[in-house]
């Protein structure tokens, strides 16, 4: 970008404006659409109003690629006549917009089938305490810091290791979030939040030896994030060390899941016992609450309260209450995760968990990561998972997966062009070790885990 465009980009600091008028608005814009839901006949109403903006910067090999300003708008009404039900959303506050907007949620309610499960959640179970998470902190930070910044990451990682020798580029995102949730029980529920990211990805090796590799940093507040400089470096220490990778011969090995990657085990979990999936009959743990899914020491903890937490919440996506409560004790499944919908699909309770889980804590019963590689001694650990391979319905896993090859509890060599596979039922209950080393950039807060053992496919 030339700097005159730079120099005509507005200020994003100008675009910040007072969240708490801004959520008064969406407040007041909600009763009335409310209050024109039931005008029109509707039993019961709800309303979600949110306003975000954001800059983004992207520069790559020391040039500007893209700088973009966001504002977007959300308004979605849905209405229940009986047990029908219609939704429809708009962008556009005109009055006239608004009034067609409840008119085509109220239009397609008619014409639906009745659903017995279908309205809002129960109303003695609305949040009677909204409680205030710290999770606002605006970067008054204009487009040419911004660029400033991702520039200086890039050029750390590049600086650092004379064996960088491209760039996939840096890039920094700031925005921030207001939204109301409104229904006719008399529920009124409004949140913020900001959101900060610091990324780069550099490029290590010539030619076909080339390997890649980044790091990033994300925050609720600006002065959470690592360094630029910080960043761009462990970028480039990642991207050389997976240089001259090897094959690993076809076998069954224990596989270490770095904290990042581990992650994506919970993501499977929360698939397998999310209400819809679970209704349908669609996921390898039906009717599996109450039964032994994990070791005996293993635990999960969801957590909607923590201070400056990703997901921290007072109520869900319905209004419901959230509550501090066990996902899995004593390597057991305690509950699932629902939403009034589902719950009611199930013939259960929701657990407050409508638009999702609320900042999970899975307990670690190991050290930090060098302890956990020592604890493994010999074999796989994956820094890097690839496709798609998983069979909800039958468990079955299989992704492709590049990392290390550790002997006597050290990293030896990088490896690559190999898939792991197994059944995530075995895999959960083959879970040896949670490590202490927990990467914080996630509402899922787990450190790595080790398998105990999984097919690896590499060389026949």
């Amino acid at each position: 970008m030339n700097p005159i465009a730079r120099q005509n980009l507005p200020a994003y600091a100008a675009s910040l404006g007072d969240s708490q008028a801004r959520l008064d608005a969406l407040a007041e814009l909600s009763q009335r659409l409310l209050e024109r839901c039931r005008a029109r006949g509707a039993s019961q109403a709800e309303v979600s109003c949110s306003e975000d903006t954001g800059l983004n910067v992207n520069v790559r090999m020391g040039e500007v690629e893209t700088v973009e300003s966001t504002r977007d708008r959300g308004i979605s009404v849905t209405v229940y006549f009986g047990k029908r039900k219609g939704s429809a959303s708009t962008a556009d506050l005109r009055a006239e917009s608004l009034d067609a907007t409840v008119e085509q949620a109220c239009a397609i309610a008619r014409h639906t089938e009745d659903d017995p499960a279908a309205g809002l959640a129960d109303p003695e179970r609305m949040a009677t305490e909204i409680r205030e998470f710290d999770t606002w902190h605006p970067w008054a930070i204009d487009a040419d810091r911004a660029i400033d910044l991702a520039l200086a990451c890039e050029q750390a990682g590049r600086d650092s290791d004379a064996r960088i020798g491209n760039s996939d580029g840096a890039s920094l995102g700031t925005g921030e979030s207001v939204a109301v949730y409104a229904n006719t029980h008399g529920f009124v529920g409004r949140e913020r939040s900001t959101q900060h990211s610091l990324a780069c990805a550099l490029i290590a090796g010539r030619g076909e030896a080339m390997q890649r590799d980044g790091w990033y940093s994300y925050a609720l507040a600006a002065e959470d994030l690592e360094s630029a400089a910080a960043i761009g470096r462990k970028a480039a220490e990642r991207a050389v060390a997976r240089l001259a990778p090897r094959r690993l011969a076809t076998g069954e090995y224990p596989v270490l899941f770095a904290a990042e990657m581990a992650r994506s085990l919970i993501g499977h979990l929360l698939n397998a016992v999310s209400g819809g999936a679970l209704y349908r009959r669609a996921s390898f743990l039906v009717d599996a609450a109450g039964t032994q899914v994990f070791p005996e020491w293993f635990a999960i903890e969801e957590r909607p309260f923590l201070r400056r937490g990703f997901r921290s919440a007072s109520f869900d996506a319905e209004g419901v209450a959230t509550r501090e409560s066990a996902l899995v004790a004593g390597g057991v499944l305690q509950r699932y995760v629902l939403g009034s919908y589902s719950a009611r699909k199930l013939g259960l309770q929701t657990t407050g968990n409508a638009g999702g889980v609320h900042n999970l804590q899975v307990a670690a019963n190991a050290g930090d990561f060098e302890a956990m590689l020592r604890g493994m001694g010999r074999g796989l650990l994956v820094t890097e998972l690839m496709g798609q391979g998983v069979n909800a319905v039958t468990g079955d896993y299989s992704r492709g997966a590049a990392g290390f090859w550790v002997e006597d509890g050290r990293i030896q060599y990088p490896v690559d062009g190999i898939t792991i596979a197994g059944n995530l039922k075995n895999m959960f209950r083959a879970i040896e070790a949670v490590g202490s080393d927990v990467d914080a950039r996630s509402h899922v807060r787990t450190g790595s885990i080790l398998v105990g053992r999984m097919t690896v496919a590499g060389e026949d």
